[in-house]
């Protein structure tokens, strides 16, 4: 196109030889590409805003599904989680209770062999079977308690005695010493020291007592002999088998010896300290032998017959706990891995907050751009005013009078035919579209120029 031919030069050109001033209609072009430019920004702002809302509505419906999928593997998960912990506790608890019995069990290992506890409880046994049968006897015929069940009964109740001492050797001489060896050690050696000696003293005791006894057996013996002898040398041709009477008083005297060795044997004082001492050493023997015999005993029956057991009934628990664990934990890694899955997922989805906040700033810069075109519209508007303004105002200067009211009659005319042709803007009456310019807009002429042209045709 020629610039010529531009409906903006010939405006300007116009405007130039009738003296208008130019700077109205430059803002009023200004103001028109604004317009223009403007209308294209808010057009593209909108389909950004509508392919945010349908990104929105996109992202949200995918959101709610993909939250949907996790939640009901979540569920999953922590119900698995929830019987893995209830069994892992389960096991933990039950290792506990094997580790602390493995403890137990070897800090229950004895310091004398099975055989040797055996050896040490038939020891004991021994010596309260014979305590029992001295103090019998001491209860019999010592303190004259003629009924057998009554001698018994108080017979065992002395022998009992080793039982009460058990508990006084455990506590005040073994216990201490096991506990802490070198502090207890002096005691521990004293006491064993004392009844060794102890014990050397009443078997010399009784050893001594032994011979007093086996001495006046012999004497006894011969006495018996020699009665005896005395009797075979009555003469055996006589009528009668009478002893002379000195025969009779030497077997008298044999006997009085005889009786005297018996009360000699009873009244010395190596029978009191035999029957004193044996007691006391029975009594102390039995407790000492108990005393290390029971323990020894105990603690092979808490090793063999407790803790083994208790430990085999553990190890099956735990390893019926593994066989439950196992599928658990297979079920639990699926549902994790697909849990995984499904959050990747969802963290790949677009960000609801993004958007939202990308369709708020699309909001408010489509309202600013709309205010900005409204302001645009406006300066076009005023500025259209004014240019039509300055034309009219530069013809009314060269016209008479009589073209001023025939000018105000056919702007009447003008007026009425927009009025009735208002649904019609842009055709002429006979239906024919006027030419459009660069813009798309019709280059019809302006009212002022029709008037114009009407009076020059006049």
């Amino acid at each position: 196109m020629e610039p010529t031919s531009n409906p903006d030069f010939q405006h300007g050109y116009t405007s130039g030889v009738e003296g208008v001033n130019r700077e109205t209609y430059e803002g009023y072009l200004s103001s028109q590409v604004n317009t223009d430019w403007l209308t294209d920004r808010i057009q593209e702002k909108r389909t950004d805003l509508a392919s945010t809302e349908r990104q929105l509505a996109e992202a949200t419906e995918a959101n709610r599904s993909a939250y949907a999928d996790l939640q009901n593997h979540a569920l999953q998960v922590e119900r698995l989680e929830k019987q893995v912990k209830q069994r892992e506790a389960a096991r933990l608890a039950l290792e506990t209770d094997r580790d602390s019995l493995r403890d137990r069990r070897t800090k229950a290992a004895p310091d004398y062999s099975l055989l040797a506890g055996l050896l040490f409880l038939v020891a004991g046994i021994s010596f309260l079977a014979g305590d029992l049968i001295i103090s019998h006897e001491i209860v019999a015929y010592a303190l004259n308690i003629r009924n057998t069940n009554e001698a018994w009964a108080f017979a065992v109740g002395l022998a009992m005695v080793s039982i009460l001492l058990k508990p006084a050797y455990d506590r005040l001489i073994e216990k201490p010493y096991q506990e802490n060896p070198e502090q207890n050690r002096t005691k521990y050696e004293r006491f064993k020291i004392a009844l060794a000696l102890f014990s050397v003293l009443t078997l010399a005791v009784l050893g001594w007592f032994r011979y007093e006894a086996y001495r006046t057996d012999q004497l006894k013996a011969a006495i018996n002999k020699s009665v005896r002898q005395l009797q075979l040398n009555t003469d055996p041709t006589a009528a009668t088998q009478t002893l002379s009477p000195s025969t009779l008083s030497k077997i008298e005297k044999q006997l009085s010896e005889s009786s005297e060795l018996n009360l000699a044997l009873v009244n010395s004082p190596w029978a009191l300290l035999s029957f004193v001492l044996s007691g006391i050493l029975f009594a102390l023997a039995g407790a000492v032998c108990l005393g290390i015999a029971l323990p020894v005993l105990s603690a092979y029956w808490f090793r063999w017959l407790q803790a083994d057991i208790k430990l085999w009934k553990l190890r099956r628990r735990i390893k019926r706990l593994d066989a439950e664990l196992a599928p658990l934990d297979a079920q639990l890694a699926e549902q994790r891995t697909r849990q995984n899955v499904l959050q990747h997922n969802l963290d790949l989805l677009p960000n609801l907050e993004e958007l939202k906040e990308q369709r708020r700033s699309l909001t408010t810069e489509l309202d600013s751009l709309l205010a900005e075109l409204k302001l645009a519209q406006t300066d076009s508007r005023i500025s259209n005013f004014n240019d039509g303004y300055g034309q009219g105002e530069a013809t009314r200067t060269v016209l008479s009078d009589d073209e001023q009211r025939q000018l105000r009659k056919e702007m009447l005319t003008l007026q009425n035919n927009h009025r009735v042709n208002g649904n019609r803007p842009a055709e002429h009456q006979n239906g024919t579209t006027p030419d459009k310019g660069q813009n798309g807009k019709p280059q019809g002429l302006r009212p002022y120029q029709t008037i114009r042209k009407f009076l020059s045709d006049e």
